[in-house]
């Protein structure tokens, strides 16, 4: 077990978040799933807490109905090898209600931020030339998904 757990509270449509979710990330498993018994704030019988891994990283979903929210102040990265993985998540992601955002950021159908992010992008701002570096900024600040094409051709320009 690990020692810290991020919890995600949902309000409702946990189904629909681990679907998601198990279509978009290909080492998606569910844990366990807990219910609500007779009596209990919300309908009997509905998930009340599921926890899942991706890619090693344990997730736990409480369906606490509508108190809560989620924002941008807390998001969670996912570092692509190449495009085609950028465009995989980005694409999974933000489909069926999602909201692209700016800089690689994005919002999924439930609200939960996710920020898809090439290795190329911090690759080509690292290098040893800060000018190239902040060409490659300027480029991706008016950038919604990342495009490592244009990364890189602000980078040799």
């Amino acid at each position: 077990m690990q020692k810290i757990t991020p919890c995600l509270w949902f309000n409702g449509r946990v189904n629909e978040a681990l679907d998601l979710y198990k279509n978009v990330f290909s080492d998606f498993k569910v844990k366990e799933v807990s219910h609500y018994a007779e009596g209990a704030p919300m309908k009997p019988g509905s998930i009340m807490t599921a926890v899942f891994e991706i890619f090693g990283q344990e997730f736990m979903i409480l369906n606490g109905g509508p108190h809560f929210h989620f924002t941008e102040a807390v998001s969670f990265t996912v570092h692509c090898k190449d495009q085609q993985e950028v465009d995989h998540y980005w694409n999974g992601l933000t489909a069926n209600g999602g909201q692209e955002s700016q800089c690689g950021w994005l919002k999924d159908p439930f609200g939960l931020s996710w920020q898809i992010v090439p290795n190329a992008l911090v690759e080509l701002m690292t290098r040893k030339d800060p000018e190239k570096g902040k060409k490659v900024m300027q480029v991706m600040l008016q950038m919604k998904k990342i495009d490592i094409a244009k990364l890189e051709e602000a980078y040799n320009s």
